[in-house]
């Protein structure tokens, strides 16, 4: 496993963090979910990923109980804050200092740790003011609750801001958790810049484009049983806009090149992603075991310039490069 630094920090993370969005506590078994831990914890992996939000902080649960029995000090773990927990009430999401500073108590018992090691805010809350957003995660490092801060999908104007806040409080902001793929680049504008500047890594979500960069989706073909695209509870509203003919066309025409490097379509997808070195860490999710030990195995893969050539050859002018992407997806009020 090849290990980086996050952002600004001394602290290292895995080049593959294992997340456990849309599984665990849901789609997965507790049982299969513990196993996909376990491949994770032994293919090298130190980092792991989830939010209270996710199935309604069960996931939590089920992270905390898989991890219980590893020394804590080997471990890099990461929760968020933000969307509606518990029955939704008028403060059960946002990142008012309420919310806050209740959701890390309720995210530690569910992990069953002292601390997390990076504590992200999901969204960005229009409707709270940064300043106390800012000062409520100073409050949690200083708590000792977190060691380190991080935000999710935030724009570059506001990484900027609630950077120069930071700064002001003496945390350290260090992260910033997009979607980013072969088909998902709406970040290389402007997030990417800014974060360098700023000394803020990308731990990036959905490298395989939500399943859509494995292959397994064919033109024209009848969609796999079981798979995201037919999950009606959220799954295939995400991938939708990647399911195009012409889009399942290009994924396939780059399979050649994942076989000259002896490397399956999701393993290049993942490769590709962490060629980039403002990406500290690609998050993997997984169904089953064998396909965290095999994800894993992108770690550590240096593609040539020629082969990134090539892959933007193949994928032409589907990618999504425009910057707005960022601000149009982000909530234009907390989540109830």
């Amino acid at each position: 496993m090849e290990f980086r630094y996050l952002g600004n920090s001394g602290l290292k993370v895995s080049a593959i963090t294992y997340g456990n969005w849309l599984t665990h506590g849901s789609q997965v078994e507790n049982d299969t979910a513990i196993d996909c831990v376990r491949a994770a914890l032994d293919a090298g992996i130190t980092s792991f990923d989830t939010a209270d939000v996710y199935a309604n902080t069960v996931a939590e649960k089920v992270l905390g109980k898989a991890l219980k029995a590893e020394r804590r000090e080997s471990l890099e773990v990461f929760t968020k804050v933000f969307g509606p927990t518990g029955p939704k009430g008028p403060n059960d999401s946002g990142l008012s200092r309420k919310h806050i500073l209740e959701s890390i108590d309720g995210s530690l018992r569910r992990l069953k740790t002292d601390y997390v090691d990076l504590y992200q805010a999901h969204r960005y809350d229009v409707e709270t003011p940064l300043e106390e957003t800012m000062q409520a995660f100073a409050d949690v490092v200083r708590q000792g609750k977190a060691l380190y801060i991080g935000v999710s999908e935030w724009t570059a104007d506001q990484l900027r801001a609630g950077h120069a806040l930071a700064t002001e409080l003496n945390i350290q902001l260090i992260s910033n958790q997009p979607q980013y793929s072969m088909l998902w680049r709406v970040i290389e504008a402007e997030v990417e810049p800014v974060s360098r500047e700023l000394g803020i890594s990308q731990i990036v979500w959905s490298p395989i484009a939500q399943g859509v960069l494995t292959g397994k989706y064919k033109p024209g073909a009848a969609l796999p049983k079981g798979s995201r695209a037919t999950d009606e509870k959220g799954g295939a509203k995400m991938i939708e806009r990647f399911m195009t003919d012409e889009v399942l066309t290009s994924v396939q025409e780059l399979k050649p090149i994942a076989k000259e490097l002896d490397l399956d379509l999701a393993q290049l997808a993942i490769a590709w992603v962490l060629r980039n070195s403002n990406v500290a860490s690609a998050i993997i999710g997984a169904s089953r075991p064998e396909q965290v030990t095999a994800n894993a195995k992108a770690a550590g893969v240096n593609l040539s310039g020629e082969t990134q050539a090539r892959i933007d050859s193949v994928l032409g002018n589907l990618a999504e490069y425009d910057p707005a992407r960022t601000h149009e997806q982000s909530p234009k009020s907390r989540e109830t």
